[in-house]
């Protein structure tokens, strides 16, 4: 018990320096229009409000402020331009997760921990001092018994407990928010915090991003200008990853003043190609092309690494992505809400008409315009601009393939100022097209999609026979789920007793009206008889009573 109570205490106690925080980097008034003040000792909202133009900026700086996971809980919110308005969603994505490293004596106790040996006996050499530092791991180089130059990556010894309990904070402050934030009742902030805990749980298994590597390092086997590291299995667990040494310069790192314009072209037209084979083609990509991520390498390849956040496209998403391009290119705007539904996206089905309005005017602003012409960014921002307004819900996979082709689109522009991601997609997109309509393909297809009705022709007389046996037998039920009824039938409930509470006290009133005019003998008080007055006052209380509760749930 005294345990549990400490953890509460723990908590409260870091939710009011959070309050803190975000008071002084301006965001105090949102604390008192939504009677969170409480957690932040007054005199603490010393800071100018952040209003509409800066309120992103100062959001980052906050989040910065507070730490590691709070990053990379901005990171993720990032990707939710379906609840994050475009201007915050833009300042969200300049996060980076960049922390100090830990003393060696920790990184040689997770290492031994987790290999069995000491590190002098694991590796010919190893390299103390990082070469890369953030949240969850840091990495060395080192060398392995046999000569192979590699980097180790290592986990930090208490970023697993310190994401947990920041988790649990976030779980603490999302139920805060939906239970006094009127304004968030359009989302789920509880919700948000179940996306993060499951993305950040899967980063800290590095188990989970060696299956990655190798995924992506089979894939680009064949390729000659990109290369992806290879896992070395036997010095890799859950807390530490050991990947071949890539020889190059991070993108990031590039002096960029010394290279030759078309040197520049080459880096940012195979990144692109890079990513483009990845969506089109094997299905499966790296949602994160960060600078930082990135190696030119010696040789004049592509290196790419850090592999903890990637996404897999289904066949049948390809297939839909396939039926949206052909709507997209025929200009048949009608169908592309049906496209969108197919590929998972949500939202309001009263809003249809209102959805497809707004994508015309986006079709036509851009429609017969050269690609080169078209600013990618700018396609993005008026995206991101109408899956906030109209609510959508995109599923995940896709959010991040946004993200990516967003970076990526940023980070080529930066190395080659005339680069458009949309000329590298269009043969891809184009090959994709002839793909799904090759003889070959649809012929497989045909195949898959008799098979599964064949397999429906044979299980249909055996359940209508089951259906038709539960009706002999009395058993047959029908259920109908409405996740709104239970909240319905509670309004109805509250509407029902303050009904009868409002009928009592004006037949309150109205009794102690008619003794008061009739009654003669008997004590008065004022004038009036003395249980008219008392009539008169236990109505009064009821009806202060209603009114009250009305007030308190903020319905009049």
């Amino acid at each position: 018990m005294v345990t549990s109570q400490a953890r509460s205490q723990g908590g409260l106690s870091r939710l009011s320096e959070i309050a803190q925080v975000a008071a002084r980097h301006g965001f105090g008034y949102f604390l008192r229009r939504n009677r969170l003040d409480d957690l932040a000792p007054r005199g603490t909202d010393g800071a100018i409000a952040a209003t509409g133009s800066d309120r992103g900026r100062r959001l980052r700086e906050m989040l910065d402020e507070l730490g590691p996971t709070f990053v990379k809980f901005g990171q993720l919110l990032s990707t939710r331009p379906d609840v994050i308005p475009p201007d915050i969603v833009a300042e969200l994505r300049s996060l980076q997760d960049d922390v100090s490293s830990v003393p060696v004596k920790q990184i040689r106790e997770v290492v031994e921990a987790e290999l069995g040996l000491t590190i002098d006996r694991a590796f010919l050499e190893f390299d103390l001092t990082p070469i890369a530092s953030a949240s969850i791991g840091q990495v060395h180089r080192a060398v392995l018994p046999d000569g192979q130059d590699v980097v180790v990556k290592i986990q930090r010894p208490m970023a697993a407990g310190q994401i947990e309990a920041d988790i649990g904070l976030l779980y603490q402050a999302a139920k805060l928010l939906r239970e006094r934030v009127q304004a968030l009742e359009f989302m789920d902030p509880q919700e948000l915090v179940d996306e993060f805990a499951r993305s950040i749980r899967l980063e800290l298994d590095y188990g989970h991003e060696a299956r990655n590597a190798e995924i992506f390092h089979r894939n680009f086997a064949r390729t000659d200008h990109i290369v992806v590291p290879r896992v070395i299995r036997q010095y890799s667990t859950a807390r530490v990853l050991t990947l071949e040494y890539l020889r190059g310069t991070k993108v990031a790192d590039l002096d960029l003043a010394v290279l030759r314009p078309d040197e520049r072209r080459d880096i940012a037209y195979q990144l692109a190609d890079a990513w483009m084979t990845m969506v089109f083609r094997h299905g499966f990509f790296h949602a994160d092309p960060h600078p930082a991520n990135i190696f030119v390498l010696d040789s004049g390849e592509l290196g790419l690494v850090d592999f903890g956040q990637a996404e897999k496209l289904s066949d049948d998403d390809m297939a839909n992505l396939t039926r949206l391009f052909v709507d997209a290119a025929t200009e048949n705007i009608d169908a592309i809400p049906r496209r969108l539904r197919e590929l998972g996206v949500r939202y309001a089905p009263e809003r249809e008409q209102e959805f497809r309005a707004e994508l015309r005017v986006l079709f036509d602003r851009y429609y017969g315009t050269r690609l080169a012409d078209i600013d990618p960014l700018q396609i993005v921002k008026e995206g991101f601009q109408l899956i906030y307004s109209l609510n959508l819900r995109l599923p995940s996979r896709f959010v991040m393939l946004d993200k990516a082709i967003a970076t990526l689109a940023s980070v080529g522009q930066e190395v080659y100022p005339d680069f458009n991601v949309f000329e590298v997609a269009k043969p891809y997109a184009r090959g994709l097209l002839v793909d799904r309509f090759h003889p070959r393909t649809v012929s497989k297809r045909a195949r898959v999609e008799a098979l599964a009705l064949g397999s429906v022709a044979r299980e249909l007389p055996y359940q209508v026979s089951d259906i038709l046996e539960r009706l002999r037998d009395g058993t047959f039920q029908v259920r109908i789920e409405n996740p709104g009824i239970d909240q319905l039938d509670e309004h109805i409930d509250q509407a029902s007793n303050r009904l009868a509470v409002a009928l009592v006290v004006v037949g309150g009133l109205l009794g102690s009206a008619i003794i008061g005019v009739f009654a003669d003998g008997g004590p008065h008080v004022m004038g009036l008889h003395l249980l008219s007055v008392l009539g008169f006052v236990i109505s009064g209380a009821f009806g202060l009573w209603l009114v009250w509760g009305v007030m308190r749930h903020g319905r009049l």
